[in-house]
């Protein structure tokens, strides 16, 4: 994807969980993230949109430590200005992504083509994520387009899977295939020697102990935690216990 079409994604989906948390109302539980409501998702998100903001108005030689989440979810503004607060943070934060320019040099904590590209990509699927939550805490299913889904499966695996700091336990191994069946995508994850080693594929003839595929959207959504219940479209064989160790490891928080 491009970086525009990423600004774009931001734009689209921030305006979407607005919505959504409006329609659920602030104190409505939000099911993938227990314990917390509408409320905290708000907090959450606003303060990230802002905190990304921040990196691309203001550039940095280091990625900004943030406070701790207990103090994030204790900020923003009060419960009945909320929304307009989350509201405005959103918008700031698709204004700055427009409006910088393609050589900006700023701090980043995964590879990417460019800042601005890591920055542009990062929100887009972090919005679109809290936009899934929001969705959930609204009683409606949440879903993306192929193309879109297909491309934050790429970024958990390749750019999250990769970071040191999700680390297998000792002497988990195997090797997890991922395929997005509606876009014809393929990825690797091996686990071994105490690392998790990610690779895109092309799906054919290379072996995996264990294989989760279907739609792209539904493949995300697992991915990320936020599917409540198994997905009736995803297809799961071999060896179960790779994907549960997938699962346990690659966990994203704020941190």
């Amino acid at each position: 994807m491009e970086i525009a079409e990423h600004i774009e994604a931001v734009r689209r989906h921030g305006i979407a969980l607005a919505g959504a948390a409006n329609r659920a109302g602030l104190t409505a539980p939000v099911p993938p993230c227990t314990p917390w409501q509408v409320k905290d998702l708000l907090r959450h998100t606003g303060f990230i949109h802002r905190w990304a903001a921040s990196h691309i108005t203001e550039p940095r030689d280091q990625v900004l430590d943030g406070p701790p989440e207990t103090d994030i979810l204790a900020g923003g503004a009060p419960d009945g200005e909320l929304l307009d607060w989350f509201r405005d943070g959103h918008a700031a934060l698709v204004q700055a992504l427009a409006a910088a320019s393609p050589g900006l040099a700023t701090a980043t904590f995964m590879a990417a083509p460019s800042p601005l590209a890591f920055w542009a990509r990062r929100q887009a699927h972090e919005t679109a994520i809290h936009r899934a939550d929001a969705e959930h805490a609204a009683g409606t299913q949440p879903g993306f387009a192929a193309d879109f889904a297909a491309d934050g499966i790429d970024e958990l695996i390749m750019g999250f899977a990769s970071r040191r700091k999700y680390q297998p336990q000792a002497g988990q191994e195997g090797t997890l295939r991922v395929s997005a069946t509606d876009t014809g995508s393929h990825w690797y994850a091996s686990i071994g020697e105490g690392r998790l080693h990610p690779r895109r594929g092309d799906g054919a003839g290379e072996q995996a102990d264990c294989t989760l595929s279907g739609p792209a959207s539904a493949v995300y959504l697992l991915l990320w935690n936020r599917a409540p219940v198994w997905p009736r479209e995803l297809t799961l064989s071999g060896n179960r216990e790779v994907m549960t160790a997938w699962q346990r490891i690659v966990r994203v928080r704020w941190a």
